[in-house]
């Protein structure tokens, strides 16, 4: 399998990851109560951090190996689009989920606006990778 191939796998799988958490996962958390979100946050927490990490190993082993290749032009938006995806993830939504062991409305807004905008680049990258691989790239 291409490195380029490899990529839009694991794109596509990231981007598929981060609809689910956008479309349902994110807005029932939401929705708990002040009662209900500790346990909620706690849980969704620990359920979801190990499948994340293994789809952002993923995610980074297939770009390196990209990278190591020489992709085109849709290659490299397609790096640089995932590498948003992550970043924002690294930058936004991780911090804020830190601060929310107890639920605060601001930040939830605030975590709900990261993850938009993650699933937004998440989504781009595998439309990229989709694009590098048709290309021939």
């Amino acid at each position: 399998m291409s490195a380029v191939v490899a990529f839009a796998v694991a794109t596509a799988w990231h981007a598929g990851f981060q609809l689910t958490v956008t479309l349902l996962v994110y807005p029932v958390l939401a929705r708990r109560s002040s009662e209900e979100w500790r346990a909620a946050h706690a849980r969704h927490s620990r359920t979801i951090a190990p499948l994340v990490g293994v789809l952002y190993l993923a995610v980074l082993v297939t770009g390196g190996l990209l990278v190591a290749s020489g992709p085109d032009l849709p290659g490299w938006l397609a790096l640089a689009l995932t590498g948003l995806a992550l970043a924002t993830t690294a930058l936004a939504a991780a911090p804020v989920h830190g601060r929310l062991a107890d639920r605060d409305d601001v930040l939830v807004a605030r975590l709900l606006v990261a993850d938009r905008w993650r699933c937004a680049f998440a989504v781009l990258g595998a439309v990229a990778a989709t694009v590098a691989v048709l290309a021939g790239g």
